[in-house]
């Protein structure tokens, strides 16, 4: 069954198209963090970015830091990326101006580690 990010790509609903080329898909979000805030979607359907072979999760990110480096000189400011979302089972990347009026993260109410714990969660996490 393909996802509504397939739909767009195959333009069978409307999306505003910031960017595309022969793997890949940018488009705004309909629910920005920000002004400016774009999902990048690989055409192929994978459901999660762990299942993507490497080659193609790696090109994918290569588009994530171009449209990253074009936006930061548009927005004249940081530009957030994050793999985020379980709503389409079809990997994507937003990426958002970082400015003021942002509200996606609530940095307050943070969590913070115990005596110990941040080595054995290092230790448990280490890519060895």
């Amino acid at each position: 069954m393909s996802t509504i990010f397939t739909k767009i790509i195959n333009r069978e609903i409307p999306a505003s198209i910031v960017y595309e080329d022969e793997s890949h898909i940018a488009f705004l979000d309909i629910s920005p963090f920000t002004k400016g805030h774009t999902l990048i979607v690989p055409k192929k359907e994978y459901s999660r970015f762990t299942h993507m072979p490497e080659n193609e999760y790696c090109e994918l990110q290569r588009v994530v830091q171009k449209l990253s480096k074009h936006y930061r000189e548009i927005f004249n400011s940081n530009i957030g990326s994050v793999i985020y979302g379980e709503d389409v089972p079809h990997v994507h990347i937003h990426i958002f101006p970082i400015t003021t009026d942002i509200e996606v993260f609530n940095f307050s109410k943070t969590k913070s580690y115990g005596d110990g714990e941040m080595e054995e969660f290092k230790n448990k996490l280490m890519l060895k």
